[in-house]
């Protein structure tokens, strides 16, 4: 495999993840440890693509008459509206 020097920066945390993957032998070094895991990420990403695919044809493929009509719009946001409003009266009651 073709390796490409580039200069990163990351976060405390971070990097001591990636130390500690080394230390614990599952990369023989931070820079292994990276890649290593940007791979798994990457496979990781892959799959659920996959599977979302996978989802939405199977949906695709449903005849007509199993298909549930879509919700209003004011019922898809209704949660989350909810939930911002709370955290607004909450914080509303922590600065009063």
């Amino acid at each position: 495999m073709t390796a490409r020097k580039q200069s990163v920066s990351f976060t405390d945390a971070a990097f001591a993840y990636a130390e500690a993957l080394v230390a614990a032998g599952e990369y023989p070094n931070v820079s292994a440890a990276v890649s290593g895991e940007l791979v798994r990420a990457k496979a990781q990403r892959d799959r659920e693509a996959t599977l979302l695919a996978a989802e939405v044809e199977r949906r695709l493929a449903l005849p007509p008459d199993e298909w549930l009509p879509p919700a209003e719009l004011g019922d898809v946001t209704a949660v989350a509206r909810a939930r911002l409003s709370h955290l607004r009266a909450q914080t509303d009651h922590d600065r009063g």
